[in-house]
């Protein structure tokens, strides 16, 4: 028996162990219900890519494979009236980015070769493939010219560490420890990509026909983005320049927010600034006749958050406008309709993700409704793509389904995929209520989600989980979630809330913690776990609360300031405001979710730290963080727990190796995180 088949067979055990000791059957072994085992079984869809004739979809799918604890991705077609479906890649790959060629006969993606990503084409009819690029930096951001004879894409070019001195070399035949490593850049490690290889990422084409690729820009800029941002560069018309999102400020990481529209001509790399305000402009989208750039931004008012807007500018970046002026949501992956007559694009209204429309006059309307995909109530990973004749391919979701591809034309919409169909036919996952209440603190509505045992009785009595969303500024909806299911199929109400400074509701409603987080966010959950208490169905003697991130520094919170949870579970939290804008990959957020840097501000940070008020937890808690994770790191968790601990209160510490934020990289790892917090709070159970 091999490590992971010994790995796997402890979790099940585990998930009975814990139960049974809490004087439970083991509610998440049970064939008809989800668990946190079917991680391995679920399979995800994304980045649904329609041809240009709208006849078929070639679409990305996710599984998880339990025999190496890894996750890969093949790609798949499916037609637009959902027959033959079948896989274009097969195997434990890592497949994506597909790309229809103008004339809709190939599709260049990013794959997996030897273990290396490259760009390749392949010929859906025939099945054959070419691979385009044989470097050893992946390519990213794939984008066919217009004539469909070349595809831009993005890269690495690596540069050289920072030199300090000439360093003996070891004597023949010695054996030296390896060298230290030397960084002179703000953000030198970032999450999900480890420690950061000097050099920036460019712009490149390289023929569809194959040969050498060719670099376009030129310069120590990220003109290909870096961590923190994608750039896809947009052809024009014409095939003589890209337009790209590029930040070329000397300040681009301590003020990331400060990208431009840049124009590069494909012949000579000549670099033209079309914007120069201060503030985001990104993902530019050229008009079919070429006149007109469709991108969105805003002017930056350094607020912790702002609205995304969708902006209209002349070709040469003359006569700026915002086509949706009244749309107080974010605007996100505008898309020219073919015949030029409005922009396709991406919002989220309460929780739920919507593609809609607008005219070159500002007239809106929606398109399609309930994009999502994955495993998470987070509306992260959904995308759509249009054909010529407007039809619309998306991903498609809910509550109970983790999501398929689906198409939209006109007022007709078809879900074209069942890809966890066997599953959905075995299990049965809680149902999803949603539901609004009033906060204690202002009379706002608040919104939320309650999520059901699958065999609810409203007779009996149901502990409750609480469960906080990060960010802060993100949005929870009616999006499938294997960890609140697993922990509904093992007997508990799950509630999750979108309270203030939530995204999806416009900008007031979340800049109401601005330079106030945590804080009034608290009432919101605190009336909504009132609210359901008044439904008659839960043990008011059995509550508990978790969140992840953003919503691990409010559990914390929470905790600090009611005793009504029998236990808590703080996932990745950010505890020290001061430590965290020290050691985070995103240092510059001081400027906007707090006034500044913390040695001009040491009261703020202060105040609204953690670690102040531990002296008022009682609440028994776990804390948890992935050893690589970048974005809170795991000293933050280390700091709460071990004053805990001083404190006498009951804690424990989980260190997840080889994590980054979220634990989610390893299956088996996400498994472990779901049956840690339901075991936690199973073992706190009065």
């Amino acid at each position: 028996m091999n490590t992971l088949q010994r790995l796997w067979i402890g979790l099940c055990l585990l998930a009975a162990a814990l139960a049974a000791a809490a004087g439970e059957p083991a509610a998440a072994a049970r064939p008809d219900r989800i668990s946190a085992s079917d991680e391995f079984a679920v399979q995800i869809v994304s980045d649904p890519q329609i041809s240009p004739d709208g006849r078929h979809v070639a679409y990305v799918r996710q599984f998880a494979d339990v025999m190496t604890d890894r996750r890969y991705t093949n790609l798949w077609i499916v037609a637009a009236d959902g027959s033959g479906q079948r896989a274009l890649t097969t195997g434990r790959r890592s497949d994506v980015e597909p790309r229809w060629s103008p004339d809709g006969t190939r599709i260049a993606f990013v794959g997996e070769v030897d273990g290396q990503a490259q760009l390749m084409v392949l010929w859906p009819d025939s099945g054959r493939m070419a691979q385009l690029t044989h470097g050893t930096e992946p390519p990213h951001s794939i984008s066919w010219s217009p004539d469909g004879r070349t595809i831009a894409f993005t890269a690495l070019v690596r540069g050289h560490e920072p030199r300090l001195a000439e360093l003996p070399a070891p004597p023949e035949g010695a054996k030296w420890s390896p060298p230290a490593k030397i960084y002179d850049q703000l953000v030198y490690r970032f999450d999900h990509l480890g420690y950061l290889p000097p050099g920036y990422r460019q712009i490149f084409v390289v023929s569809a026909d194959g040969g050498a690729p060719r670099q376009v820009t030129t310069g120590d800029f990220p003109n290909g983005g870096w961590a923190m941002s994608e750039v896809r560069p947009a052809w024009t018309p014409d095939g003589r320049y890209l337009i790209a999102s590029v930040n070329r400020r000397a300040d681009y990481q301590s003020q990331p927010r400060g990208t431009d529209l840049w124009e590069f001509s494909v012949a000579d790399g000549a670099a033209r600034a079309l914007t120069t305000r201060q503030g985001p402009d990104e993902s530019p989208a050229v008009s079919p006749d070429g006149r007109h750039i469709a991108y969105t931004g805003y002017d930056d008012e350094h607020l912790a958050y702002q609205v995304t807007k969708l902006y209209l500018m002349n070709r040469d970046g003359s006569g700026v406008r915002v086509l949706t002026p009244t749309l107080d949501r974010d605007v996100g992956a505008p898309v020219w309709a073919a015949d030029g007559s409005g922009v396709y694009f991406e919002y989220t209204d309460h929780g739920d993700t919507k593609v809609g429309f607008v005219s070159r006059d500002g007239r809106f309307r929606r398109v399609a409704d309930h994009l999502s995909t994955g495993t998470s109530s987070y509306g992260f990973g959904t995308s759509f793509s249009v054909s010529r004749s407007g039809a619309i391919a998306y991903t498609y979701g809910n509550g109970a389904l983790p999501g398929d591809v689906a198409l939209a034309k006109g007022t007709a919409t078809r879900v074209l995929t069942a890809v966890n169909a066997e599953l959905l036919q075995q299990k049965r996952p809680g149902v999803v209520e949603p539901l609004t209440w009033a906060s204690s603190k202002d009379g706002r509505t608040i919104e939320g989600w309650l999520v059901k045992p699958p065999d609810f009785d409203p007779a009996k009595k149901y502990p409750l989980i609480l469960e906080i969303h990060g960010g802060p500024f993100a949005n929870y909806g009616d999006r499938f979630d294997i960890e609140k299911q697993s922990w509904a199929s093992a007997g508990y109400l799950v509630l999750y809330a979108n309270p203030r400074g939530s995204t999806s509701y416009g900008q007031e409603f979340a800049g109401l913690i601005h330079h106030a987080y945590p804080g009034d966010d608290f009432y919101d959950l605190d009336s909504g776990v009132d609210a359901v208490l008044k439904k008659g169905f839960v043990d008011a003697s059995n509550l508990f609360v978790t969140g992840g991130s953003g919503g691990g520094v409010l559990t914390s919170w929470v905790i600090e300031h009611t005793d009504r949870y029998r236990a808590a579970a703080i996932l990745y939290p950010v505890i020290n405001w001061n430590s965290f804008v020290l050691t985070s990959d995103i240092p510059w957020t001081g400027y906007y979710w707090l006034s500044g840097d913390p040695w001009k501000n040491a009261e703020q940070y202060q105040a609204l730290s953690l670690s102040t008020y531990v002296e008022k937890v009682h609440t028994p808690a776990l804390l948890m963080t992935g050893e690589e994770d970048y974005r809170t790191p795991i000293t933050e968790a280390e700091q709460f727990y071990a004053a805990l601990k001083l404190r006498g209160v009951e804690s424990v510490l989980v260190r997840v190796p080889g994590e980054p934020h979220g634990i989610t990289r390893f299956p088996s790892h996400h498994v472990a995180k779901m049956l840690y917090v339901q075991g936690w709070f199973d073992q706190h159970r009065h």
